[in-house]
């Protein structure tokens, strides 16, 4: 779907816990055999954290975007939290992150966009849109995600696939002159897929001041079957409607930066004839980092060389609802 919509990066930042754990210890830990984890998610090692909160890891990952901009955290006009887990219920995470950069009394606006794994990516829809109007000109768009706390231990598959990370974007609107932009904008959710992926506790359907709270719903679950065989049925009429012909063949982009579900959903790729040279990877050595995946990768690409000034890129994925989204930009 054609948007052209005006919107460039001016800095990107990450932050990744110093905690490295190999999937070798997970193996020990749940009694797996050797090599198990690599060989059915793809994972080799993740980041966990200790005792860093979302916020503390999203300002820094906000600070080193902010430098690359060139930019002091004041000169902001909006904070968008683009997170798939929240530190927690209330206040909104956008407002943490505001008072961890300082800016507990400088009244910039922090607000969160929610769509799980895709969050980062329907931030930037959004972002663009309000810099189109001209509502606001510097946007910060954070994604902060720690999954270690909820992993569930019964199912070994999920609990060994996620990691911990915070990836930060400084957009404002590309001028006149400048190519950087969103070309295509597409987001669809089908709500039947909802129960696939969830973690059904703290909200207020099974909140844990109820008489009859069962901790098991506080833990991630995922039927991952479930949602392969879901996205594979809408899949190339989505890519379709994204950008025709992209169900194909890349057309003219030149890297896609994929949310990195699993070693399936990524390999899942390639039957659209899309390289895999061109397909940006670090679920080998960070593990699904929900939100925080697609950003964390992006940065990535842009400092490895693998994505420059003026080339156009894909990004893409899916998240808990069950929800498909993807952007075409020029960086």
């Amino acid at each position: 779907m054609d948007v052209n919509l005006p919107l460039k990066i001016i800095g990107l930042g990450r932050y990744l816990p110093s905690r490295i754990v190999q999937s070798s210890e997970l193996e020990r830990t749940w009694a797996l055999p050797a090599g198990w984890v690599e060989r059915r998610n793809g994972v080799r090692e993740r980041r966990w954290v200790t005792a860093e909160t979302a916020s503390f890891m999203a300002a820094e990952a906000a600070r080193e975007a902010l430098d690359e901009a060139g930019l002091r955290p004041d000169q902001l006009s909006l904070i968008i939290n683009a997170s798939g887990t929240a530190e927690q219920a209330i206040p909104d995470t956008g407002a943490l992150i505001q008072r961890q950069l300082g800016l507990g009394s400088s009244g910039i606006p922090a607000m969160s966009v929610h769509t799980t794994c895709l969050s980062c990516i329907t931030a930037l829809d959004v972002a663009a849109t309000f810099l189109t109007t001209g509502r606001y000109t510097t946007i910060l768009i954070v994604s902060s995600d720690i999954s270690s706390c909820g992993i569930n231990p019964k199912e070994p598959e999920s609990a060994t696939l996620v990691g911990d990370a915070a990836a930060a974007l400084v957009v404002t609107r590309s001028g006149p002159d400048d190519c950087a932009a969103i070309h295509q904008a597409h987001f669809k959710t089908y709500g039947d897929g909802a129960s696939f992926t969830a973690i059904r506790g703290g909200g207020s359907a099974r909140h844990p001041a109820k008489a009859d709270h069962n901790s098991d719903d506080d833990l991630f679950r995922m039927d991952g079957p479930a949602v392969l065989r879901m996205v594979r049925s809408f899949d190339e009429a989505f890519l379709e409607e994204l950008y025709a012909g992209l169900s194909k063949s890349l057309r003219d982009i030149d890297l896609v930066v994929p949310h990195q579900s699993s070693k399936v959903g990524l390999l899942l790729l390639q039957r659209y004839g899309w390289p895999e040279s061109k397909i940006m990877h670090t679920l080998e050595w960070l593990g699904n980092c929900v939100a925080a995946s697609i950003p964390a990768t992006l940065y990535q690409a842009v400092r490895d060389g693998d994505l420059q000034r003026g080339q156009k890129f894909l990004l893409v994925g899916t998240g808990a609802g069950l929800s498909i989204g993807g952007l075409v930009m020029t960086y």
